[in-house]
């Protein structure tokens, strides 16, 4: 189930803004109710760069947290693990409720959270979340020296090839030729599949928002129909010529739907 989960790296402007605290690094700007964003497989917080200004100028909180992804024991990199690291650093922060944005794994981290502390979640919002079904090419990562098939497989990820920058391409390609790392994203891959969260959806009896590319190739569209179909107050948007990451190919389209969900809850 291992796919190329994109995030961008910490290089641009976000990494100014990043806070230490503890064992925490995040990033929390604006006041307000909170939205926490969970980050996918391969990275960290900028896919959101056109979503936390946005936000954040609109009257509420946005958190990113950075998900210990490649420093937890191989033994212990699993989805529940990093629902045990969010419930911590929820509760090292204080937030009474939080809105959970997840893409890709970052959404299923966030289903995970939401079963157990279904009183301290406002709302869930999923874009190319796993949880019930993912796309990939299998479990191990087969012509990884090849720099070639890495481009193929990040450009596999968008509607629109050119996202896929050389610069992104480079650090996937660091990424899954960094053994460590690349031990971690296979027992995230495993575990994500042995917890199907199938069973669970119906009991989250709150809002959700489901935003999702029309194109997307790694969780396709039957996945967010499921989705829909099992999460007991959800609402399902599509966003044309868009793949898994919509936050980052259409930002203005996702920031448009996210805005309005949340404004149906708060204004």
């Amino acid at each position: 189930m291992i796919s190329f989960d994109i995030t961008r790296s910490l290089k641009e402007p976000m990494q100014d803004t990043l806070k230490k605290d503890g064992q925490f690094e995040y990033i929390e700007e604006g006041e307000g109710p909170v939205i926490l964003i969970l980050h996918g497989l391969f990275g960290a917080l900028s896919n959101f760069v056109e979503v936390v200004p946005y936000f954040a100028s609109k009257g509420y909180k946005v958190v990113i947290p950075i998900l210990p992804l490649y420093t937890l024991p191989v033994i212990n990199t699993n989805v529940k693990n990093l629902a045990k690291f969010l419930r911590d650093f929820v509760e090292h922060k204080g937030y009474d409720k939080v809105n959970l944005l997840g893409n890709s794994l970052g959404g299923h981290v966030a289903l995970v959270y939401t079963s157990q502390h279904l009183d301290g979640v406002g709302s869930i919002i999923l874009t190319g979340s796993s949880g019930l079904y993912e796309n990939s090419f299998g479990g191990t990562f087969p012509k990884r020296e090849n720099y070639e098939f890495i481009k193929q497989k990040v450009e596999y990820t968008f509607y629109d090839p050119t996202v896929a920058t050389k610069e992104l391409v480079d650090e996937c390609y660091e990424v899954v030729n960094d053994k460590a790392r690349a031990l971690r994203i296979i027992a995230l891959a495993k575990s994500a599949i042995r917890h199907n969260m199938a069973k669970e959806l119906e009991f989250m009896t709150i809002p959700s928002c489901l935003i999702w590319g029309r194109n997307d190739t790694i969780t396709p569209p039957e996945v967010a129909n499921e989705f829909n179909l099992l999460l007991p107050q959800s609402q399902l948007h599509w966003i044309d010529k868009c793949g898994h990451a919509a936050m980052m190919e259409q930002p203005s389209e996702f920031n448009r739907v996210l805005g309005e969900f949340l404004d149906s809850l708060y204004k």
